[in-house]
């Protein structure tokens, strides 16, 4: 089932996501749902935070990202992703490493805007993966920042809180306009400012 997505200025989005037992409530479902709801929105992430639940989990399918034209030369940090498809539950990442590196990052609870974040290019994270088995793992390169933007989403962290603090005042009428529905999103969103249509 695809779920409608929350739009920045949900305060769901702000709130420190709590962990989950090995008996949530048809986790194999929503796990499930968040992977229609993904594909459906053409993203390579999806927290649950951005579908209004607040609990630690994530999906991903860096699929996308390693699909490049044949023209293009291969982008080393896009290695590994056709097979990165991914659930994390609880995860905790224990380390990160190496030089921070730029990239245009955009967010499907934020449509229409890309900036440019920073990120260490390599991670340490363990995490219980859909059949509660606990992996301890390293990723760099786009999976890491994959990674990175989608637990921020489970601490309560927006990829535009990254941004200087004059980049986001530039920002402020277009995230408002997002929390009001005025967006060209293709797919499913909740907007906490839209008003009720009469």
């Amino acid at each position: 089932m695809i779920l409608p997505i929350v739009a920045y200025g949900d305060p769901v989005l702000k709130k420190e996501a709590g962990e989950i037992e090995k008996d949530y409530p048809d986790l194999d479902q929503l796990i499930e749902n968040m992977f229609q709801t993904m594909y459906e929105a053409s993203g390579v992430g999806l927290a649950a935070p951005q579908i209004g639940k607040s609990i630690r989990l994530f999906v991903v399918d860096g699929s996308p990202f390693a699909e490049s034209d044949e023209d293009e030369e291969e982008d080393p940090r896009a290695k590994g992703l056709e097979n990165f498809k991914k659930v994390f539950i609880n995860p905790i990442i224990e380390e990160e490493n190496g030089e921070e590196w730029g990239f245009n990052e955009g967010c499907l609870s934020i449509p229409d805007i890309r900036e440019e974040v920073f990120r260490k290019e390599e991670i340490v994270i363990s995490y219980y993966d859909e059949n509660w088995e606990l992996k301890e793992e390293t990723y760099n390169g786009y999976a890491a920042r994959i990674i990175q933007h989608e637990y921020d989403h489970v601490d309560g962290i927006l990829f535009t809180d990254h941004l200087s603090a004059l980049k986001r005042r530039l920002l402020t009428k277009k995230l408002t306009n997002i929390s009001k529905g005025e967006t060209k999103a293709t797919y499913r969103m909740r907007f906490p400012l839209k008003k009720k249509q009469r």
